[in-house]
């Protein structure tokens, strides 16, 4: 990089600003020389442009500072009356002003000070007028910064070199740069400090002392400085004067997290995290955003959007420890103003208003998708960012079509990115975002011990003599629903989907698997940290006293709550979309102390991005051969939690038949049906591939495979014009 490659305003005021971050450190790193002529000097400023100077350090640059002292009315008093020499009252002041440090940033400093004149890097020299045997302050202001390319930035205007400059008076400076057509003013401003440096110029006294710099040395030098890695605490000095996103303090990733923010830096701060679900997705994409925020000096846009309103709440609180005070935009959130909040961050950032440099705005994909958000972002000027949680979903027409040019910075977070059945929703995800940044499997996370191990039982429920009838009925429906597009390939008519929607959902909300699951829990029925996973789906006809007799239609949901907590009394709880946030919060701490709460009965709303990592135990009645949900669905039972030594999965698996009439079915039957099957064992050997008691659970779905036949590989198999949506 050169000084070209930083973005160099014309002009800086300190109210309006960050000085230092915007202007002082990026100019420096890149320079080999920086020559300063100003009234007054402090240590003070090393704190908040050290970052730069360590920069100027290790390029070999070179500082030349010329400076004056403070002189009372009595020190030139003297002066004039000849009671001392001029030279003997400015060495007198100056060495007088070296006072002990009184704090350890100030400590730091002075030592800082101390090193760059013994190392040769800094060298002072002293400046007042003199006229008529008046004394007085050299006052001008003047900077030059040059780096190995020949580019030059000079600028002068009001402020001093010291920190109450930089960022508590009300300075300005102007700028110039060479590759600008400033050529001849930069060369005044060149000429000036030569004359000055060398004590040329007419009614300036300039004088070199060197016992000064010795005892500055030897009063402050503490310790010697490795310029290469500049001390931690001038890192964070740097930070805190930042605006926005930074990483906490205490705060450290594991290093998949760092390779995966290193690389979406090098590719532009473009790209996607593919990690598995319980990786610690979240808390990569923030530190992306703080990575970001950090090299914009705090000039950033944040948009941030998730699916649902639940997810917004759970970023909200990890998004606050990254020193971010987010407007949070769905319709019910506790932000009611949030609207004008938004619409006042963009306005106060376009105004440039000091401290309004950064904002963060997160939000549903329904409210990111309104017309106010879409008409009100579009106002933004300048940086901005858009983060998408699970991002698959942004690769539906309705969404894809949403994702604007104007963010030129992007970052796409899902374990899942890949569209079921949809390669080109899937591709404009990666036109958009850009390439993978990190590919960091299940199994991966499993071997390096960031997901916990896991046990898979398969289950196996066949459908009843009424449901396989309406199973075959509906494949013989959807076979006449399917028409050729103008490209040759087959469709399935809005009809046909329906239908095909209708015997998906007749899969899942299979009659029998409640009674497998009474099974199945009785030796859990004291057990707590109990997932139960539900599908979006009705039970038809089911046989409970429960129910009256005339309702044919009873959410699986509900037929499970009544069979753990009425029949088999268990403490439960449903856990969906109805509750509020602070009934999913208290459910969640209930479930999470294990003492009032053992099990969960949930629907969609687990699918993505819920955190419940105390769940060590599943059952998943859904059944689904969409592998971004049955991989969203493993992942929640599998993150880490104290003493939870394994987890373990039941899963469901529907058959058209049981095995021992599997052997008497129609040649036609076995057809219809075979689709099914071949389905639910490609989800449940991708299950069982991972799990611990992978040679048990394989044996179990081999007995299957063979009695349906089935020889090929399952890894690729998709039915024609399955429809499963639970």
């Amino acid at each position: 990089m050169s000084l070209q490659d930083i973005k160099i305003k014309l002009e800086y005021r300190s109210l309006l600003n960050n000085i230092a971050s915007e202007f002082y450190i990026p100019a420096l790193q890149e320079a080999v020389s920086y020559d300063r002529a100003v009234g007054f000097f402090s240590s003070s400023i090393l704190s908040s442009i050290a970052y730069g100077i360590d920069g100027l350090a290790r390029n070999g640059g070179k500082i030349r500072l010329v400076t004056s002292p403070y002189l009372s009315d009595s020190d030139k008093e003297a002066i004039k009356k000849g009671y001392e020499q001029r030279e003997d009252v400015v060495k007198r002041i100056m060495l007088s002003n070296l006072h002990e440090p009184q704090n350890y940033f100030e400590q730091e400093q002075l030592n800082m000070l101390a090193n760059l004149i013994s190392d040769g890097i800094l060298d002072i020299k002293i400046a007042f007028t003199e006229d008529d045997s008046q004394i007085g302050m050299y006052h001008e202001k003047l900077g030059i910064i040059k780096d190995s390319d020949g580019n030059c930035v000079a600028f002068s205007g009001s402020m001093n070199e010291s920190e109450n400059g930089l960022s508590v008076n009300y300075e300005t400076i102007d700028v110039f740069c060479s590759w600008k057509s400033d050529i001849e003013r930069i060369k005044a401003k060149e000429n000036a400090f030569e004359a000055i440096w060398n004590n040329t110029e007419p009614n300036i006294i300039v004088l070199d002392y060197p016992e000064i710099k010795s005892e500055i040395i030897s009063k402050y030098k503490r310790n010697k400085l490795d310029y290469s890695k500049p001390p931690v605490h001038y890192k964070e000095l740097v930070k805190s004067m930042i605006s926005g996103a930074k990483v906490p303090d205490n705060f450290k990733f594991h290093k998949y997290q760092e390779d995966a923010i290193n690389t979406w830096a090098e590719k532009g701060y473009r790209g996607i995290f593919d990690m598995a679900t319980g990786t610690g997705k979240t808390y990569t994409g923030l530190g992306a955003i703080s990575r970001l925020n950090l090299e914009l000096r705090g000039h950033l846009a944040v948009v941030i959007v998730a699916p649902y309103q639940h997810l917004v709440e759970q970023w909200v609180e990890d998004i606050e420890k990254f020193a971010m005070k987010p407007i949070i935009g769905y319709s019910a959130s506790c932000q009611k103003d949030w609207r004008k909040r938004l619409e006042n961050a963009i306005r106060n950032q376009k105004l440039k208003v000091k401290g309004a440099e950064f904002f963060c705005f997160i939000c549903t994909n329904a409210t990111y998708s309104s017309d106010f958000v879409q008409d009100t972002l579009d106002k933004i000027k300048g940086d901005c960012l858009i983060v998408v949680d699970e991002a698959h979903n942004f690769g539906s027409e309705n969404l894809r079509v949403l994702l604007k040019p104007k963010f030129n910075y992007r970052l796409a977070l899902s374990a899942t990115l890949e569209r079921h059945n949809d390669d080109e929703g899937t591709q404009s995800l990666y036109n958009y975002f850009g390439e993978k940044c990190i590919e960091y499997s299940l199994e991966k996370a499993i071997d390096n011990g960031y997901l916990t191990k896991y046990k898979y039982y398969p289950v196996f429920v066949n459908l009843t003599d009424n449901e396989l009838a309406e199973y075959y009925s509906l494949t013989k429906s959807i076979r006449q629903c399917i028409k050729k597009g103008k490209n040759g390939k087959s469709t399935l008519s809005e009809r046909g989907k329906r239908l095909a929607l209708k015997r998906a959902r007749l899969v899942s909300a299979a009659e029998n698997k409640v009674y497998a699951l009474r099974d199945e829990i009785i030796p859990y029925q004291n057990d707590n940290h109990i997932l139960v996973y539900c599908g979006a789906a009705s039970l038809k006809d089911f046989h409970s006293d429960t129910y009256p007799v005339d309702d044919d239609e009873i959410r699986q949901i509900d037929v499970i709550t009544d069979l753990l907590g009425n029949q088999m009394d268990m403490n439960v709880s449903q856990y969906t979309s109805k509750e509020d946030i602070e009934e999913r919060k208290i459910i969640k701490e209930q479930f999470a102390e294990g003492e009032i709460l053992q099990a969960l009965i949930a629907i969609k709303c687990l699918d993505e991005g819920v955190n419940i990592p105390s769940i060590k135990t599943a059952f998943i009645l859904a059944s689904t051969t969409n592998p971004k949900e049955y991989i969203q669905r493993r992942g929640r039972v599998l993150r880490l939690y104290k003493g939870k030594e394994f987890a373990e999965i039941y899963d469901f698996i529907t058959l058209p038949k049981d095995v021992g009439s599997a052997f008497s079915a129609t040649e036609s039957e076995i057809h219809m049906g075979l689709g099914l099957v071949k389905n639910e064992l490609k989800r449940a050997f991708e299950f069982a591939r991972l799990a611990d008691n992978y040679v048990e659970a394989n044996i179990k779905l081999d007995e299957i495979r063979e009695v349906y036949n089935i020889t090929e590989s399952l890894e690729d198999f998709e039915e024609e014009f399955e429809c499963y949506d639970d």
